[in-house]
């Protein structure tokens, strides 16, 4: 199960956030811990490059954050990151170093790592998207299963309980998802994949791989 595993999917040295991987072995194990998290880092941060806005809301100050955004703690939006018009940030996220959030995109208990970028009509809830990672207009993770029962992370490797009801889907560094894609709950894609426009995906993605439909997923220069 290594290929589903922290240490292969991303390179902690591209979020604020490394400290909270510490111990864990798959990424969806931090997910209930990402509020906690926050607001003990938050209070760690350094007033000369962050500013407390409201109640756990930290905002560096070289992030540029349209007026028209709606952003709830806890959260932590790093130096030189973009938060566009009208996006919502629900609460408990956290925005690396020059990710971008925009128009109409909103968050939820998420990871971004530095370089993120969700720019248009994106939903994105209980996940993590790696360093460089990015969603086309209108791709979407799905984070809970339609019968309500627990998630399970599906690949040829085997099957892996997480016990979350709530799992969209763990985004390793330069993964590029095609528009109006949805990705499942339990949705892992390894790194420097890319997904297909208007995709539906489920289980595990191979690293280093072009996925074109379900049944239909070639290794990259193959």
């Amino acid at each position: 199960m290594e290929q589903l595993q922290i240490k292969t999917l991303y390179n902690l040295d591209e979020t604020i956030a490394a400290p909270l991987f510490d111990g864990a072995v798959y990424p969806w194990e931090l997910l209930p811990k990402i509020s906690a998290f926050i607001m003990e880092l938050g209070n760690t941060l350094s007033d000369e490059q962050f500013e407390k806005r409201g109640e756990n809301i930290w905002i560096a100050k070289s992030a540029k954050v349209a007026l028209t955004a709606c952003i709830n703690g806890p959260c932590i939006i790093d130096e030189e990151a973009e938060i566009r018009h009208c996006a919502f940030i629900r609460g408990n996220a956290i925005v690396g170093k020059g990710a971008v959030v925009g128009n109409s995109t909103e968050l939820k208990n998420v990871i971004l790592f530095n370089k993120v970028q969700v720019p248009h009509y994106n939903y994105v809830g209980d996940s993590i998207l790696g360093y460089k990672s990015h969603m086309g207009a209108g791709s979407i993770t799905s984070n809970v299963k339609s019968d309500k029962t627990l998630v399970v992370v599906k690949s040829a490797y085997g099957n892996i309980e997480t016990g979350l009801k709530k799992m969209g889907a763990m985004l390793g560094d330069n993964v590029e998802v095609g528009c109006n894609s949805v990705l499942n709950p339990g949705t892992v894609i390894g790194r420097n994949s890319n997904i297909y426009p208007t995709s539906m995906v489920r289980g595990y993605i191979e690293a280093d791989s072009i996925f074109k439909k379900s049944g239909e997923c070639v290794k990259k220069n193959a």
